[in-house]
């Protein structure tokens, strides 16, 4: 089967849209930060004559910003410059202020200083003014709407301090990253057999890695991401392998592969290929650890059975199951007869791939499949973006796209949660969108095993026939794996792509999240209404990840903290905020400019 990939342009000017300038972009993402995790929560905000007020509680300071448009759960939308009030009036301020003012009202709160922030955040600038600029130069025309929505993320996440900071010891980020629409042949390594470690849930998930190329007999092929081979190249247990044979360098071969959101996972060869990356990308070194290579197809053949059960309850929506995994095994240093005669472990994570599902077999015919957080994304970067999508409908046929869309996407990650124990992490970047050819939502493809956690009360038979080593990070308590579902599902993913439709209609917003609200509560009556769904109907805080704090602290991400949101869930909330009416902090009535 062919994978529709609709060349035609939507005639929208998504690639003529004035974007915000670096300088602002930066300041906003900052500002997000700040509202939602800071500012917020110690009752510090106002949104008064079209500007959001917010202080710094333990500064003083006032900053202002006007406002596009205002939210439900304060996920503004912000225009222009930021600026200080201070008592000779107001004051602009850059990004780089900003981001200090940042640095001392966290350090006054945790006691601690981070000398890395001003850094990372400046890295992330650094990023999107090349990714800009890039676009300026490049070429608009689109050959695969599909490729196009994976690498149309110029901004990155809009509530992380510095989502586009990068760095690596030595490469270059153009050439390997998806805004700037990288597309390369891969490193192949021809290495000796008894040298591979590998396993497999379906066998013909091997054959795809041994059909790039071919190997001398004796030994196996293993692809290798480019930049990868440059951070490792001169390890000293490679050079010796390369020096006797047991590994052979066959250089860039193959068809060309294409960079998707993530960076480190590509397309091409009709799969998806997840590398080892050794780049620190936001707040992570992106290294496959071994236990991820072995979870991932562990968890493959663990829940083949559910969700066999769920596509055949939710035939709409699919998981991109990753069958596979390759890497190299050398010995340590020492040899295999010395006292370090165990494997490499950095060689061999640092070269593990996790061989992921293509689309062919999983995206139905005629329908074109789309990264949700392109779809989402507060400015209009790609013909995925849903101005697209929506391009000539009305308020009318917008709140159709939504109810279908949530159809597809809400029952099945909640069934997975509450039937299954299975905490799923339906994030923008993790869901893909399939459309038909007027645009409309007709199938999900859910993605990205590593984030997806089994609770052990519901499945401790399963997480027993795994070593402890495996299990143990593939499991989250009932309460920490409902806090990931929700974030991911309603902070991260609908929130976001609820804003988005709203951009285009304002009016709507209301409506919107009382659509959420109907199928969050069509599953909790046809499921004998869980508790924790019921809390969530009622109106409870949401959880919100607090990137910035957790990069403060210098944490990893599997150690972030949330911070509550007010939900515009519950229904005396939507009735409140219908009439124009402010309830509980969440702010009721829009503002546009």
């Amino acid at each position: 089967m062919t994978v529709h990939t609709d060349r035609r342009q939507p005639a929208v000017p998504t690639h003529t849209a004035v974007l915000p300038s670096a300088d602002h972009v930066v300041a906003h993402t900052l500002l997000n930060c700040l509202l939602r995790e800071v500012s917020a929560p110690e009752h510090q905000t106002a949104v008064a004559d079209g500007h959001l007020l917010l202080r710094l509680p333990r500064r003083g300071v006032q900053l202002r910003v006007a406002l596009r448009r205002s939210s439900l759960i304060g996920a503004h939308r912000f225009v222009g410059p930021v600026y200080e009030q201070t008592a000779a009036g107001r004051r602009e301020m850059d990004w780089r202020e900003l981001a200090d003012h940042i640095r001392t009202e966290l350090t006054l709160r945790s006691g601690l200083d981070n000398d890395e922030f001003p850094a990372q955040v400046a890295s992330s600038f650094d990023g999107v003014q090349a990714a800009l600029l890039a676009r300026k130069t490049q070429s608009a025309a689109v050959d695969d709407r599909y490729t196009e929505s994976e690498q149309a993320l110029l901004f990155g996440h809009r509530f992380h301090p510095a989502p586009k900071a990068r760095h690596a010891e030595r490469g270059s980020w153009p050439d390997y990253a998806p805004e700037f629409r990288a597309r390369f042949q891969l490193r192949h390594l021809a290495v000796r057999s008894e040298f591979i470690a590998q396993d497999a849930a379906d066998p013909d998930a091997l054959t795809v890695l041994d059909r790039l190329g071919t190997v001398p007999p004796g030994h196996t092929l293993l692809p290798v991401h480019p930049w990868q081979y440059e951070l490792l190249r001169d390890d000293p247990t490679l050079r010796a392998a390369l020096d006797r044979g047991d590994v052979i360098d066959l250089g860039l071969r193959g068809v060309p592969f294409a960079a998707t959101a993530s960076v480190r996972t590509l397309h091409g060869a009709d799969a998806f290929l997840k590398f080892s990356l050794n780049v620190r990308i936001t707040n992570c070194l992106r290294k496959n650890a071994a236990y991820e290579l072995a979870g991932a197809v562990a968890l493959t053949r663990l829940l083949a059975e559910p969700f066999a059960e769920l596509a055949d309850r939710f035939p709409n929506t699919a998981m991109l199951r990753e069958p596979a995994f390759r890497t190299l095994a050398l010995p340590g240093p020492n040899g295999p007869d010395g006292p370090d005669a165990i494997i490499d472990t950095g060689l061999f994570e640092g070269f593990g791939l996790i061989v992921r599902e293509g689309l062919s077999a999983n995206v139905r015919p005629g329908l074109t499949p789309l990264l949700a957080a392109a779809v989402a994304d507060e400015y209009p970067t790609s013909t995925a973006h849903i101005s697209a999508l929506l391009d000539g409908a009305g308020p009318d046929q917008a709140r159709q796209w939504w109810a279908a869309y949530l159809r597809l996407l809400l029952p099945p990650v909640l069934a997975a949660y509450f039937d299954h124990g299975v905490v799923l992490e339906p994030h923008l970047q993790n869901v893909l969108i399939c459309v038909d050819d007027a645009g409309r939502p007709a199938q999900i493809l859910l993605r990205d095993l590593e984030g997806t956690k089994l609770v052990p009360e519901s499945n401790s038979t399963l997480l027993g026939r795994l070593p402890a080593e495996v299990a143990g990070p593939m499991t989250y308590d009932a309460q920490r794996g409902w806090d990931r579902v929700v974030y991911c599902l309603l902070v991260n993913h609908v929130s976001e792509l609820l804003a988005a439709i709203a951009d285009r209609h304002p009016p709507l917003e209301v409506a919107l999240w009382a659509e959420v609200r109907t199928v969050l509560t069509e599953y909790a009556d046809e499921y004998g209404r869980p508790p924790r769904l019921a809390a969530l109907l009622a109106g409870v805080p949401l959880p919100a990840k607090a990137n910035l704090l957790t990069r403060w602290a210098r944490k990893a991400d599997r150690e972030a903290g949330y911070v509550p949101l007010p939900s515009p869930l519950a229904e005396d909330v939507l009735s409140a905020a219908a009439r124009g009416v402010a309830i509980g902090g969440v702010c009721a009535r829009s503002v546009v400019r």
